[in-house]
């Protein structure tokens, strides 16, 4: 039988209360709550329910802009999935896990990353000055407390049972298959169905109801290809001039992936590698089962040169190219390389991730300047953009929708101004499209 949506009646959040999640059990059939995550990009956390009493938690992330933005107050749970360790889908659990005494599940990969990436941003919350409503104490906990599971094994959560696939974006990111006594839910994660250098593609699976993010939602990439020879091309076209390279990446995914694409260049490149990044890698390395090519970046890894003390950041500075966190300019390595090279019109910086509002990043790309150690600092070095996302375009979103069968389509993790556009198209594949709000509980017949 076809699944109906309906808002039931809601409290809505102030504070003291749960995000308005209803304390009732559920009457009859299914629902859903966005504590974070719907109508806004990163910021995770989904409450499944259904009558029997069954309850998960999906992802419990923040987002990192400045200040960051947290999800609503989870209520009580005993399982929470994770479908990988970047900031806005795991940056709240210690959080849960000290409140709730919550079990995490995720892939080994998405475990052994965990707890760099709350480090870090435990880091960044005392430097920045910004409340962070968990402590280490919280974090050591976080980390005693995964169950991980391998891609395919399935696991039982009370009356429901789930498992874990490939979702692509980076190594070790899981979409969810969940089998409750009444349907089947797929839970994309952060999804690519392109192979990128490092991992392949998702593929579709059968369900009644999809939840599927839309970060890409209305917007397409240029041809992988294509963009990935832009950036080689230009790097060509920076050292033939005189000048060097400096690339902020994310320390997971996209700083594997440029240093992939370099070490494939048909030249002597002299490449150093700094930041969180490294630790990253021998990560991977140690998870392989992840990875598309693991003898290729073992490669890479003897190839390029890990910076690893002061002295070898000097040394960098006459290097080739540098590729070092953060992606969005915000601290990191980065900045103490632009800070001596700011006024050197023959190099480039070479931006090839998201830069969220906010971040030293964007105001680069809008305004030539951006803080340096508390100071606005002016910058004369080329600045380019490329697009080597690993979430889905638009038209393989709508594809890979049409391609599960669900009869119901949940919009999540998608901008305002794309969402529309994307859930136009998926309705014209003949499913229903719901865009739900944070805060606001939804009920499947």
């Amino acid at each position: 039988m076809p699944c109906t949506f309906t808002l039931p009646d809601m409290v809505l959040y102030t504070p003291g209360q749960m995000s308005g999640y209803p304390d009732e059990p559920v009457g009859a059939g299914f629902r859903f709550h966005f504590l974070g995550g719907a109508g806004e990009v990163g910021n995770v956390g989904c409450v499944l329910e259904d009558r029997t009493g069954t309850r998960l938690l999906i992802d419990y992330g923040l987002a990192p802009t400045s200040p960051p933005r947290y999800p609503g107050e989870a209520p009580k749970v005993k399982d929470a999935i994770i479908t990988h360790a970047h900031i806005d889908h795991i940056g709240m659990a210690p959080w849960l896990v000290a409140n709730h005494d919550v079990r995490l599940h995720g892939t080994p990969l998405t475990a052994a990353l965990s707890g760099m990436m709350w480090r870090d941003t435990y880091k960044v919350s005392n430097i920045e000055g910004y409340p962070l409503p968990w402590d280490r104490r919280d974090l050591e906990m976080a980390e005693s407390a995964w169950r991980t599971h391998e891609f395919g094994e399935w696991t039982e959560s009370g009356d429901w049972r789930w498992r874990l696939h490939r979702a692509g974006h980076v190594p070790g990111a899981a979409m969810i298959e969940i089998e409750t006594p009444e349907r089947r839910i797929l839970w994309s994660g952060d999804l690519d169905t392109r192979d990128s250098p490092n991992v392949r593609g998702a593929a579709p699976l059968a369900a009644d109801i999809l939840f599927l993010e839309g970060t890409y939602g209305g917007r397409e990439h240029p041809e992988r290809r294509a963009e990935e020879k832009r950036f080689t091309d230009k790097v060509i076209e920076v050292l033939e001039r005189g000048g060097m390279v400096l690339v902020p990446a994310f320390a997971s995914g996209r700083g594997q992936d440029v240093l992939r694409l370099l070490r494939g260049m048909d030249l002597s490149l002299d490449v150093h590698y700094d930041g969180m990044g490294k630790a990253v890698t021998k990560h991977w390395l140690e998870h392989e089962q992840h990875l598309t090519d693991p003898d290729g970046l073992r490669d890479i890894w003897r190839w390029v040169r890990r910076v690893s003390s002061k002295s070898d950041r000097k040394k960098a500075l006459s290097a080739d190219v540098i590729v070092t966190t953060s992606g969005m300019l915000d601290g990191g390595p980065a900045l103490w390389y632009l800070n001596r090279i700011k006024h050197d019109a023959e190099s480039a910086i070479l931006l090839t991730g998201y830069q969220a509002e906010g971040s030293g990043g964007r105001s680069l790309v809008d305004t030539g300047r951006l803080p340096i150690f508390g100071r606005t600092a002016e910058i004369r070095c080329e600045v380019e953009r490329f697009d080597l996302s690993n979430h889905a375009g638009h038209l393989a979103l709508v594809d890979f929708a049409a391609a599960t069968g669900a009869a119901d389509v949940v919009l999540f993790h998608a901008p305002n101004e794309g969402i529309d556009a994307l859930a136009e198209a998926i309705v014209a594949n003949g499913q229903r499209v719901h865009k739900p709000a944070n805060g606001e509980t939804y009920l499947v017949d």
